[in-house]
């Protein structure tokens, strides 16, 4: 259940003082990713890659407390749950977006992933898990080479948001470049850094679990 809360009886006071009025308060990191164990996966047992992705990314983002404080119009909002959300390509040839809702263990995040992005793609309609989900948005280019993106800030979504295209091939490692916008008031560089190792880190685990 998502609730409002005193930003200054949380750690994030002095940022929501900084960055709520700021014009621009998204801050941008890029890093690349050794995505290696997650091809072997989908290679040796069908597992979608997208899938396991996202997964990654809500356990890692389930370790990181900052993750469930978003700043929302003016107030900042207290959840007790993640989301990842992931968009999804129609039968039409259109596309929608759809919430999948963090769970620790993979079966569980498959059969959910599976299950509601087949109902979108079918539908033609987003599905939303509602306000009681703090939901971090991706987008993946899979077709194409990027280095990463820099999102539109438009003072309405503010959740985090992660950004990649294709998957390179060096030294017999498959790389993945990406970019995790994030809002100031959530969070600071250093927390944001140490999700993005914590996702190279599932990643790895992810390898060892299979």
């Amino acid at each position: 259940m998502a609730r409002e809360v005193d930003p200054q009886a949380t750690g994030r006071a002095a940022a929501f003082d900084l960055w709520m009025q700021a014009p621009m308060p998204m801050v941008t990191l890029f890093k690349t990713l050794d995505v290696t164990p997650l091809v072997r996966l989908h290679r040796r047992q069908g597992e979608g890659f997208h899938m396991l992705m996202c997964w990654c990314i809500g356990r890692a983002a389930a370790a990181e407390a900052d993750f469930y404080l978003l700043p929302v119009g003016d107030r900042l909002m207290q959840y007790d749950r993640l989301a990842v959300n992931t968009v999804v390509t129609t039968r039409s040839g259109g596309i929608q977006t759809c919430d999948i809702p963090v769970s620790e263990h993979l079966p569980d995040f498959r059969r959910d992933y599976l299950r509601l992005t087949a109902q979108v793609q079918d539908s033609g309609e987003p599905y939303e898990l509602g306000d009681d989900y703090m939901v971090i948005g991706t987008s993946a280019l899979a077709g194409y080479e990027i280095d990463g993106a820099v999102n539109i800030y438009a003072g309405i979504y503010n959740n985090p948001f992660l950004i990649w295209g294709k998957y390179r091939r060096k030294w017999g490692r498959a790389l993945l470049p990406l970019s995790f916008q994030f809002h100031h008031t959530q969070m600071d560089g250093m927390p944001a850094a140490r999700f993005l190792e914590q996702l190279q880190a599932e990643i790895r685990r992810a390898g060892r679990q299979a």
